[in-house]
Order: structure tokens, then sequence, then C-alpha cells
């Protein structure tokens, strides 16, 4: 008969030195707020920002080997070579784009040591709320940059290429080739968080889905205001690009607050005299 297997117990001193697992707060548990000085604010500042500085410096080594096949991939999409006027442009413009993809890389790491920084002021229900939004934050992050490399920049520089080929001559430098997909790409990936901001002010209650429904006609002028900044050219094809997925995030972040959202902020309860 075969014996069933039993985890083996560790000893003591090894069992307390083994790291405890992440877990989501217990929204059913007593908040308890521990006061911190200033110095002590600042210190964990610091050990937040280091661990930050660390992991961005581990996934550069890692953007190092990446950087090449992207720059490949971005000539390619954009059809363009990569003209450099200045010595250093070829070595600059190589780690400016690792340091980005690192920067990419590290962004789990990033959020999570910003939320473990903010959440001494949170109750549980908030830290829980924020710390489950996590993933959906990076995903959101990927998906604007994926947009931007894969659709909206190579449109437009398809776009801005074939304008009035009569009048001008369009031969952009690399530099400026390689910033206007990282602008685009930052821009949109900041701007795809729309609906988790969406999602958490209406799960903590600060703005009820109806409002963001009502506020609707002032976020179509927001978007393009929005837009208009993170575009680089001004020309109507390009603001489109980044304006209507703006205005279709925002309509899913409405839906999404309206299916997972329950209840709708309390009225203050009136004092008695």
């Amino acid at each position: 008969m075969a014996r069933a297997l039993k985890p083996p117990k560790l000893p003591a001193k090894l069992a307390g030195r083994l790291p405890n697992l992440p877990r989501l707060p217990d929204p059913n548990e007593p908040d308890v707020f521990e006061e911190m000085t200033l110095l002590e604010h600042m210190i964990e500042l610091r050990d937040r920002i280091v661990k930050i500085v660390i992991a961005v410096g581990v996934a550069f080594i890692a953007g190092i080997f990446l950087s090449g096949p992207l720059l490949e991939l971005l000539k390619e999409s954009s059809g363009a070579p990569f003209d450099v006027v200045s010595p250093t442009d070829t070595i600059g413009l190589y780690f400016k784009m690792a340091l980005y993809i690192a920067i990419g890389i590290a962004m789990p790491i990033i959020l999570w040591q910003i939320f473990g920084f903010l959440s001494p002021g949170l109750t549980r229900k908030e830290k829980r709320i924020l710390y489950s939004s996590l993933p959906f934050v990076t995903l959101l992050f990927l998906g604007g940059a994926a947009y931007a490399f894969f659709i909206a920049a190579p449109r437009a520089l398809s776009f801005l290429a074939g304008f009035r080929t009569d009048l001008f001559e369009w031969s952009p430098e690399g530099q400026q080739i390689v910033s206007f997909y990282l602008t685009l790409m930052i821009g949109l990936a900041l701007a795809f968080q729309l609906p988790v901001i969406m999602f958490l002010l209406a799960k903590l209650n600060l703005v009820t889905p109806r409002k963001m429904r009502e506020f609707r006609k002032y976020a179509v002028l927001i978007m393009f205001v929005v837009a208009a900044v993170i575009t680089p050219s001004s020309d109507p094809f390009n603001l489109a690009l980044v304006a209507i997925p703006l205005l279709l995030l925002y309509e899913l972040g409405v839906l999404t607050s309206y299916l997972f959202v329950r209840g709708h902020p309390k009225a203050p309860t009136p004092t008695p005299a």
C-alpha cells in the first residue's frame, strides 16, 4: 500500500524566515491607521524609490536585448529609415528605447510601490479595491501602448508622409520618428487607464454611474482636448485616432460601473439636535 505523502516540517527558525505571500486586505477586519512622522514618511518614500530604481535597472538589462528587435519592428511599421544627424544618435536611440522598455517591464512593481506608499492612509475596503485593480491597470497600460505602436503611430506617419507630396519632401530624422512613437505610446498607455479610474470612483462611492452618463457631453470635449495634448501633430486625422478610442473607453467605464458597482452613495445622516 502506498503511503500518503506529507509535507516536511520545517524548523521553527527557518519557517519564521520564509516570506509571507501577499494577500488582499479583509474588508471585514477593523481599520487600523498607524501614525507616522514626517521623517518616517521620507524614509519609506526613499526605500520605495530605491526598489523602483532597482526594478528598472534589472529590467534595463532585458531592455538592451529587446531594443534592437523593437527598433527593427518600428522601422518596418513606420516605413521610413532612421536618418541620424548627431554622431551619438545611434547609441542614444538604442538605449533610450531600452530604458522605455525597462519602464514598461517594471510597471507592475512601480505601481505596487506607489500603491504601497499610499495605502497607510486608506481603509481596508479602499486597499482591497485599489490592489484588485492593479492587474487591469497593467493590462490597459500595455493595451494603450500596443494600440499606439501597431495602429495609431503607423497610420499617423503614413498620413503625414502622403500629405501634399507635391509641395513637401517628407524625410524625418530617426530621433523624431522614435520620439513620435514614444509620445503616442506613453500618452495612450496613460489615457487607457480611464475605465479603471471611473470604476474606482464609482466603487468608492465618489461618483455614481448615472452622473458619469450625464457628464458625457462634457467628457466628449475633454477627450478631444486630451487627444490634442497627446497627439504630436495637430491634424484632424491623428486627433481622431486618439480621441475615438478615448470616447469608447469612457463608454466602457460607464458600462463597467453599471455592471459591477452595487449601491449608490449614501446620504449623510443628520445629527440629532
